[in-house]
């Protein structure tokens, strides 16, 4: 397992460790890692392909979650993979069009290049195609918090998903054979706007909440004055201004594991203490 310890990862680890699955996850840090028990920490990093190797040894699977925004060292890493395992499941974006010559912004460039890379390794893969994450909504928790209104950027809407809805279909496809080189695109029941996301955080927790679409250079300063990374906060923003609308609703949720998506809602009021 890598990303251990993001809002995928730690559902990832969480519902393989139900399922009796073995499971090591690489940290960077295995004193501060806090994991469910059971599950083996395995210090490396993925900046670091010559740190990999004890992770990787007598690993069947690795579920790669790529934290950066290049490729740059992607293909070390996964030298070091193919010697040692023999299936990736990636974790990619649902943005990516396999038509087009470049993707619509500097996000889904990456993971069609990641895809790219490991379609041209040896090793048996799976994709899973993200919708846009619900949790990524918990950068909002400040603002909430103070005067209830959300300012940034107004991406265009999505049918944002349960990153439980992801780690279900990610376990499945780790502990079951009969993915292998499969695609898998995932998304939530319905498409909403971020003031729909906003309007469904204030019912969870009962204060009225709105949203606030601001300019694109302000948000930038603003992005740059929190002291995000600038490479970070242009790729954020390219998204903001080049993504399209997405009508895009799949089901592939509900076939692999048997219960359906979760709504935006649903995950709202299930996390109303992340927004208190």
């Amino acid at each position: 397992m890598t990303g251990a310890a993001g809002n995928v990862g730690r559902q990832v680890i969480a519902q393989l460790v139900s399922a009796g699955a073995p499971v090591r996850a690489l940290v960077r840090d295995a004193q501060q890692a806090r994991l469910p028990e059971g599950v083996e920490a395995v210090e490396g990093d993925l900046s670091r392909p010559g740190t990999l190797e004890g992770a990787l040894a007598e690993v069947e699977t690795v579920f790669l979650i790529w934290p950066f925004l290049t490729t740059e060292g992607a293909s070390a890493v996964l030298d070091a993979v193919e010697g040692r395992a023999r299936r990736v499941v990636y974790l990619s974006s649902s943005g990516v069009d396999d038509e087009a010559e470049r993707q619509t912004d500097p996000i889904n460039q990456l993971h069609a290049d990641m895809e790219g890379l490991i379609e041209r390794s040896g090793l048996r893969r799976t994709i899973l195609r993200s919708n846009t994450i619900a949790s990524n909504t918990r950068g909002w928790a400040e603002q909430i918090r103070g005067a209830g209104v959300v300012r940034g950027p107004d991406i265009a809407a999505t049918a944002v998903i349960d990153p439980r809805d992801i780690a279900a279909v990610a376990v499945r496809v780790l502990i079951e054979d009969g993915h292998a080189d499969a695609t898998y695109v995932l998304t939530g029941p319905q498409v909403v706007t971020r003031t729909e996301q906003v309007h469904a955080i204030g019912e969870a927790i009962g204060r009225p909440l709105c949203f606030e679409k601001v300019p694109v250079e302000i948000a930038r300063q603003r992005m740059l004055a929190d002291g995000r990374p600038p490479a970070l906060v242009e790729a954020l923003l390219a998204s903001a201004e080049t993504r399209p609308r997405s009508a895009l609703i799949t089901s592939t949720v509900e076939e692999i594991t048997g219960t359906p998506a979760r709504t935006f809602r649903d995950w709202a009021i299930d996390h109303a203490d992340d927004f208190r």
